[in-house]
């Protein structure tokens, strides 16, 4: 007895293909679910009316001269702001959302306080990608508004 190919019908062709298409169709929809699910929001209302004052934002901002570093040492968020002469600067407000960049649910807004150097900020921070979306006021009365992103390990 010799053993025959098995012929390839129109039925086995048919089921070949809507498996196929049936693994195409249900990745591309969990992936737009989750984009979707994910996204977390608009900027700005209206980009066009932001995008009018950027410019004098930006300048005004860049006029201050301050330079902004983030470093989290396990259990405090630690933010410096320094001058134009490098000495440390005490902004006359300050407002800041920790968060992840891909999501809102862990969103979180640190209680700084300024020791006179930095300002500081306790926090239990989970490895990977964090993002802190500044807001401080100028003594002037110039706001500065930054995103500052970094890495817990």
């Amino acid at each position: 007895m010799t053993d025959q190919p098995k012929e390839l019908t129109g039925r086995h062709v048919l089921l070949i293909f809507v498996s196929a298409f049936t693994v195409i169709i249900g990745v591309n929809l969990a992936m737009a679910f989750n984009a979707v699910s994910t996204f977390p929001g608009l900027e700005v209302k209206n980009s066009y009316i932001a995008s009018q004052s950027f410019d004098a934002r930006r300048e005004a901002q860049e006029a201050l001269g301050w330079q902004v570093v983030t470093r989290y040492d396990g259990q405090e968020l630690v933010l410096a702001i320094t001058g134009e002469e490098g000495g440390a600067v005490m902004a006359g407000s300050l407002e800041a959302t920790l968060g992840r960049a891909t999501h809102r649910q862990d969103d979180t807004t640190p209680a700084f306080v300024f020791d006179g150097e930095v300002y500081r900020a306790p926090a239990e921070l989970a490895p990977g990608n964090w993002n802190l979306r500044l807001s401080a006021v100028a003594e002037d009365g110039t706001a500065f508004e930054r995103r500052l992103p970094f890495t817990v390990r």
